[in-house]
């Protein structure tokens, strides 16, 4: 499951997943807050959770992570990947390159400086 998290600064898409995530998440609750929120500004900033809860993706999830990723990908200006899972974290080395804004991944333990990354001002 996703779930949208609060106390983040405007234009700040924050999730944190648990348990197993699939298609159905994307399509409920991540799809229509970034579709919303992009409404009000045409960039985005992104902290992303994959704790000690998260068990996995089904393959409709990976699909639509991919998708939502790249079908904005000029709206992100900053990404923040949480997690300790080694196939995230290599997911995300390989594709990095593609988005333009800053991404950078924070292993678990060290989510409150993701948290304070992703607020901060750019230089």
């Amino acid at each position: 499951m996703i779930e949208l998290l609060s106390d983040f600064p405007e234009g700040t898409i924050a999730a944190i997943a648990r348990g197993q995530v699939t298609r159905k998440d994307y399509e409920e609750v991540l799809v229509p807050a970034i579709q919303s929120a992009l409404k009000r500004r045409p960039k985005l900033r992104c902290y992303y959770e994959l704790g000690r809860e998260f068990s996995g993706m089904d393959a409709g999830a990976m699909w639509e992570d991919f998708r939502v990723g790249f079908a904005h990908l000029t709206a992100w200006e900053r990404i923040a990947i949480v997690t300790d899972t080694e196939w995230v974290r290599h997911a995300v080395g390989v594709f990095r390159f593609l988005v333009p804004g800053e991404v950078r991944l924070f292993p678990t333990l060290d989510a409150a400086e993701a948290r304070r990354w992703i607020g901060a001002e750019m230089k």
